[in-house]
């Protein structure tokens, strides 16, 4: 049975994107977004944003540039789940969790963090001078983007492999702590497309805001031939041997272009091709590629309500995953309801699990599969089909045997795991507060009874 990876990713709403995000980031994950065994959620970080930026306008005015971004560069709303992280308030709560759980220590070592420290110190300032606890703790923040959805998979720059790295430890110190036998949290993995995981700016550093060396992703065709006139390049005439190698110019085409593309590019820079052409050449390659993306971000630009309507749609499927999932959360650290306690902790807990049973039969085309009814005769689950009826069996064993369930739920259903595979479904439910119901009466009927 295939299980679908599951691919998160974000980008910070500081502002205009440019080349380098829609190369490192964005491109790889709209392309990994249309692989059908991908699930994929992308989202707009403007919680981050908060961190790094106090200006209010210039965060509005990226989140609406980046969400028109990726829709223009051809994100299908309708296979991915697509948010802003402002709109799950499920992340916030999830962060303070795992902010109780994760190691001082752990955050003492953020590359971000010591790196305004040690700046601090080199000018003689408090080692602590100007910086925020939003700043110091962004780590745990990042993990519960990611943990919040168990992503197996995070498309990010090297820079933020060991945010990804931070988040397994604390997913796993989470784990170890309240899992009692279930493993919460899926162990993420960082995923880098190494041809361009961090692309060149106008001047040779890493394209970034911070340094004013960006090319603006969607800028006119003209203000992007001005942007790539100012690249840096030696001062190597036309009809001199150019070294690809060491070009900034070369590995922004090639990050672009095909490798016959970038062959025969790489084959006239040797030949002397004049520092003027292949800039030309550029923008010739960016403006074919980026041309119909360009019209069409530009007419999402000017329709703020329908980017609204579609963020809004989802965080209605974000949600309908991190709700029941920061409720599973809450129970297991032992934020619980009184009543639903006391509520187990009587008669019905037993009623309930000895009502219970399980219904086995066979399918016209040879295979086995079971439900589990409820005390009342309510189906809870129908089991996947099985090629025996042992096999069947050995899962309906399994499922009685007082491990912890791996329940997930999605939308207005819920299935069962095990071992990574699914092995039941619930039916579909007529709102979430049913569903979550049938989640405590399907744990309770599989709760075994003390002799």
């Amino acid at each position: 049975m295939t299980t679908r990876t599951r691919i998160l990713t974000g980008i910070t709403t500081t502002g205009t994107p440019h080349l380098g995000n829609y190369a490192g980031a964005i491109r790889p994950a709209i392309v990994a977004s249309r692989d059908s065994n991908a699930d994929s959620f992308y989202f707009l970080a403007d919680y981050h944003a908060l961190i790094k930026c106090d200006d209010p306008l210039r965060i509005q005015r990226s989140r609406l540039e980046i969400a028109a971004t990726w829709l223009a560069g051809g994100l299908d709303v309708d296979r991915v789940t697509f948010y802003r992280q402002s709109d799950i308030p499920e992340i916030p709560e999830l962060t303070w969790l795992l902010t109780c759980v994760a190691a001082k220590g752990l955050l003492n070592r953020a590359h971000a963090y010591k790196a305004s420290v040690d700046k601090n110190v080199e000018t003689g300032e408090d080692p602590d001078a100007g910086i925020t606890m939003g700043l110091y703790s962004y780590p745990v923040l990042m993990a519960a983007d990611i943990l919040m959805f168990n992503a197996h998979k995070v498309p990010v720059g090297r820079d933020q492999i060991q945010h990804v790295e931070m988040a397994r430890d604390i997913g796993q110190r989470f784990n170890h702590l309240f899992g009692r036998g279930k493993e919460f949290f899926t162990m993420p993995e960082a995923l880098i497309e190494e041809s361009v995981a961090t692309l060149p700016g106008l001047d040779g550093r890493k394209m970034s805001k911070s340094y004013d060396n960006t090319i603006p992703l969607f800028s006119s065709a003209k203000e992007m031939k001005d942007a790539i006139s100012r690249i840096v390049t030696d001062s190597r005439a036309p009809g001199e041997a150019k070294d690809p190698d060491n070009s900034h110019l070369f590995t922004l085409f090639q990050a672009f272009a095909t490798p016959a593309q970038s062959d025969e590019f790489r084959s006239e820079l040797l030949q002397g091709l004049g520092w003027g052409e292949a800039k030309n050449r550029l923008f010739q390659l960016l403006d074919n590629e980026l041309g119909e993306s360009r019209e069409r971000y530009h007419q999402l630009i000017e329709r703020p309500a329908d980017l609204e309507d579609i963020l809004q749609h989802g965080a209605k499927k974000a949600r309908a995953v991190a709700t029941p999932f920061l409720n599973e959360l809450r129970e297991a650290v032992g934020l619980r309801s009184f009543v639903a306690q006391a509520q187990v902790a009587t008669t019905t807990k037993k009623k309930a699990a000895k009502a219970a049973r399980f219904v086995s039969f066979r399918e016209d085309d040879g295979s086995f599969r079971f439900r589990l009814l409820a005390a009342d005769g309510e189906q809870l689950l129908l089991s996947r089909n099985f090629a025996d009826g042992k096999t069947a069996g050995q899962v309906t064993k399994q499922l009685q045997s007082g491990q912890a369930l791996d329940v997930r739920s999605e939308a207005l259903s819920f299935s069962v795991w095990l071992e990574g595979e699914c092995v039941a479904d619930s039916p579909a439910f007529a709102d979430s507060t049913a569903r979550d119901a049938a989640v405590e009466a399907l744990r309770i009927a599989l709760t075994p009874v003390p002799e």
